[in-house]
């Protein structure tokens, strides 16, 4: 079955983030993983961030990522995406992710992930266990079982969400940034490259002196994400075909949580 693009978003943002409407409700919540191993939490904070997506500069929907804590040392980032003009709007469209995530000093280990795609007539799950005692990575849940083999984990493997934390942890200008992408039976290199000047964002009332990191899937497709010193998540999210603007996320607005 032919994906929606709002939920073929979600795929190729994935070193990225969003939950929308309701803060307090929690989007996909992955199983529990025994075994975590004890460790100082690094210097996370929870935050709740709320982004406008658009589609060739056209409003599409809207966008949430919060980042929960948990027992230490353990995390959770979660993301939801929802339609909410025209035909996006009108079909339900919606989809959510969550990791829970081990943080062991400036090492973001995924431990569980689940996603859902919504509409208003289809509802779809997968879950994963990554098990770092035995270093194979599972899945199950709605689709085809051959499309999600397990795969043997390396150190330093992350989700799209850890990736995109990982990001704001590590940018700094004219460094090359390298990540191994590992989600739903795939692995993906991911390697971005930081821009050596910072540019300017306006955020509300705000501007901020933004990174930019660009990744280049092929000659033809790219993602380029901004992040800025002291701001929990990025400021803004753009794929990009052909050398034109397809989807763009832009943060509104972001919050601390106690």
């Amino acid at each position: 079955m032919r994906r929606t693009p709002l939920i073929a978003l979600l795929a190729l943002l994935l070193p990225i983030p969003l939950m929308a409407e309701a803060p307090q409700a929690s989007p996909a919540s992955p199983p529990a993983v025994a075994g975590a191993v004890s460790a100082t939490a690094p210097e996370l904070d929870a935050f709740n961030a709320n982004y406008l997506v658009y589609k060739a500069g056209k409003p599409l929907g809207e966008a949430t990522m919060q980042l929960v804590r948990q027992q230490p040392p353990r995390w959770r980032v979660d993301l939801v995406m929802r339609g909410t003009r025209g035909l996006f709007g009108l079909a339900g469209i919606n989809a959510e992710q969550s990791t829970v995530f081990g943080a062991f000093g400036e090492t973001y280990r995924p431990l569980s992930q689940a996603t859902v795609n919504k509409s208003i007539f289809t509802r779809k799950q997968t879950v994963g266990v990554y098990d770092w005692r035995s270093q194979v990575a599972r899945w199950q849940g709605d689709g085809k079982a051959g499309e999600r083999l397990p795969v043997a984990l390396q150190p330093g493997d992350m989700t799209g969400l850890l990736i995109n934390l990982a990001l704001i942890r590590d940018a700094d200008p004219g460094e090359t940034l390298h990540y191994r992408f590992v989600d739903d039976g795939r692995t993906r290199d991911h390697t971005y490259a930081i821009a050596d000047e910072f540019e300017s964002i306006t955020v509300g009332d705000l501007t901020y002196k933004a990174m930019k990191a660009t990744r280049a899937k092929d000659a033809n497709e790219e993602t380029v994400i901004w992040v800025a010193r002291n701001v929990p998540t990025p400021i803004r999210i753009l794929q990009r075909e052909n050398g034109e603007d397809t989807y763009d996320l832009r943060l509104v607005e972001y919050r601390g949580v106690e």
